[in-house]
């Protein structure tokens, strides 16, 4: 079941960069850094809706977390580390961590790991497509661009267009 079609997805990107803008004041030492995969894409386009709200194109990363997860050892992670590419140093730093999905908080927790790693920024602040809900720790998000109330046994699925050929949130039984 669809939940999220593309122009949503686009309006709630164009919120949620304007969000992060309010929220720090200005672009002042703003730094947007995405949760690869689609965190990654999702902080790209929030940048370019801050260029054009703002006409400036404010400092962009991307983060993987693959080596901070908390499943790693147990063996349950299947996750493949493809590196980190942040080319700008973060002390001092207003970071916007943006991810597409917001579920147990673990995916939260391991990039805080992971930013604490390269250095101590100002503030962090974190910004989702999607939170569906049913938290494992106590984080919640600065901005959401939907609340999905689901079951434990529903998934959350986020397509875009960059990675998936399309722009669209599902919702699977």
């Amino acid at each position: 079941m669809i939940i999220c079609t593309a122009e949503e997805i686009a309006r709630a990107t164009r919120r949620l960069a304007l969000q992060a803008v309010e929220r720090n004041k200005g672009t002042e030492g703003l730094v947007l850094i995405g949760i690869r995969t689609r965190g990654a894409v999702l902080a790209k386009r929030m940048q370019a809706e801050i260029l054009r709200a703002e006409g400036v194109e404010v400092p962009l990363g991307i983060l993987d977390i693959a080596l901070h997860r908390d499943d790693l050892l147990s063996g349950g992670c299947d996750a493949v580390f493809r590196g980190s590419e942040i080319a700008f140093d973060l002390e001092g730093k207003h970071i916007a961590l943006i991810d597409d999905v917001l579920y147990t908080g673990r995916t939260v927790r391991a990039a805080l790991s992971a930013l604490a790693s390269l250095g101590r920024a100002s503030s962090i602040r974190f910004y989702c497509l999607i939170d569906r809900g049913h938290r494992e720790l106590p984080f919640a998000a600065e901005g959401v661009g939907k609340n999905v109330p689901t079951a434990q046994s529903e998934r959350i699925r986020v397509c875009m267009q960059e990675t998936d050929g399309e722009d669209a949130v599902y919702l699977e039984k």
